[in-house]
Order: structure tokens, then C-alpha cells, then sequence
């Protein structure tokens, strides 16, 4: 019983945690003046966390 609480515990903050860090990218793209679209896409369908790690390489200087 607590292994399953414990499990499903685990998975729900990793899935905020996944939510957050696409929504974070769209907004940081859109600040960029780049398309948040693209990025969160590039987030979400490469598997997480790669995506996000790709973005913070290669977003560029504030604009």
C-alpha cells in the first residue's frame, strides 16, 4: 500500500516537474524572441530531459 502511494507520489512530481519545465521554455523562448512553440515542442517530444538540456545550449542572449 505505501509502496504504491510512495510510487504514485513520485510520478505525479515528475510529471509536474516535465509540465514545468515546457511551459518554462515556451515562456523563456518567447522572451528570447524565438518561437516558444518550436522549443516547447523540441522539450516535449525528445525525451526529457535531452530537449531541455538542447534549449538551454543553444537558446540565445536576451533580447
Amino acid at each position: 500500500m505505501i509502496t504504491g502511494t510512495l510510487g504514485l507520489l513520485f510520478s505525479l512530481i515528475i510529471f509536474v516537474i516535465y509540465i514545468g519545465s515546457v511551459i518554462w521554455a515556451f515562456a523563456d523562448a518567447q522572451r528570447r524572441g524565438k518561437s516558444g512553440c518550436l522549443v516547447a515542442l523540441l522539450v516535449l517530444l525528445l525525451v526529457w530531459p535531452v530537449g531541455l538540456i538542447i534549449w538551454l545550449l543553444i537558446r540565445p542572449a536576451r533580447a
